[in-house]
């Protein structure tokens, strides 16, 4: 086992995790991160909705977040994963994925999350480029053209009651949801053209959507809401608690970013029913902070 001793781990080394690592460095901790790589959004060129960085390439955005951290010589860094982590003595043990585990007295978790779109054919090939979730971070683009929704639950009312503001709405609600009369009122008022049932075929073109009767419908863009699922299972293993999201569970987290696992902290989307990189860096920032207070007052 490495003897290394680091004050604070960190779990995942995107926009969570570097914003995390960056208040523990700033404070002269020894701090670790680990990262795969695998930012949630790394299917969408653009980020939109960050104050200072708004429509920058995304990966742009995380690299320059890595650069920063880097600059601290009291931060190290691991290109991998972390597969398991456990209590042990006053700290927490790290398994590593092709290398020595590692000790670190305290652990941030910004481990994310991963997105399980509907099962419509050429949904997940235009993911991030022509279909999305979140329309404050893709809506301004499609410049209030024609807008569709691709239903897979309840929460397709949720966005079809947002969506008017960015466009031309149509809620196809293909087998998967199945709205009432006040609901459909409730759309009807706020500006949704049409509620169609007809079940989907496919997806084509940017973001054309084909009808089981033929229809071919054109649109700027799509929305849709998929299941989301821990990109890790380390939470669970350390005992953490989960919250029941609209989308799937997700870590709970005191004001502090703190889990029910004293030591734990986490931030980013997996401790958040949704979010985006502005709320991610913020999350971030909180778990650093409540890290190093944590060493500092117990």
């Amino acid at each position: 086992m490495s003897t290394t001793q680091f004050d604070a781990i960190v779990i995942g080394g995107s926009y969570a995790g570097l914003s995390a690592a960056l208040q523990l460095a700033r404070a002269w901790r020894q701090v670790l991160v680990v990262g795969a790589g695998q930012r949630r959004n790394r299917f969408a060129s653009e980020s939109h909705g960050f104050l200072g960085r708004d429509s920058q390439m995304a990966a742009a955005i995380a690299q320059a977040g890595r650069a920063d951290v880097a600059a601290y010589p009291n931060v190290q860094w691991i290109d991998g994963s972390a597969l398991d982590a456990r209590a042990e003595g006053e700290g927490f043990v790290v398994e590593l994925d092709g290398a020595a585990p590692v000790q670190g007295r305290r652990l941030v978790l910004a481990t994310g999350v991963r997105d399980e779109l509907p099962p419509v054919a050429g949904l997940a090939e235009r993911w991030g480029r022509s279909v999305f979730h979140c329309p404050y971070c893709h809506g301004y683009e499609l410049q209030q053209g024609a807008i569709g929704i691709i239903a897979s639950g309840e929460m397709a009312f949720h966005q079809a009651m947002l969506l008017p503001d960015w466009g031309k709405v149509t809620l196809f609600t293909d087998g998967r949801y199945a709205p009432d009369e006040e609901q459909r009122a409730a759309m009807e008022k706020r500006g949704v053209i049409a509620i169609d049932d007809t079940p989907i075929l496919r997806i084509e073109d940017v973001a054309t959507v084909v009808l089981a009767d033929g229809r071919r419908l054109p649109h700027a863009g799509l929305f849709t809401y998929g299941r989301i699922h821990m990109s890790s299972p380390i939470a669970e293993r350390l005992g953490c608690a989960f919250d029941d999201g609209p989308l799937g569970p997700f870590i709970r987290t005191d004001m502090g970013k703190q889990t029910t696992v004293p030591g734990v902290f986490a931030g980013g989307d997996a401790t958040r029913a949704a979010g985006n990189v502005a709320i991610a860096v913020a999350d971030g920032a909180m778990a650093g902070l409540g890290a190093h207070r944590s060493l500092v007052f117990g």
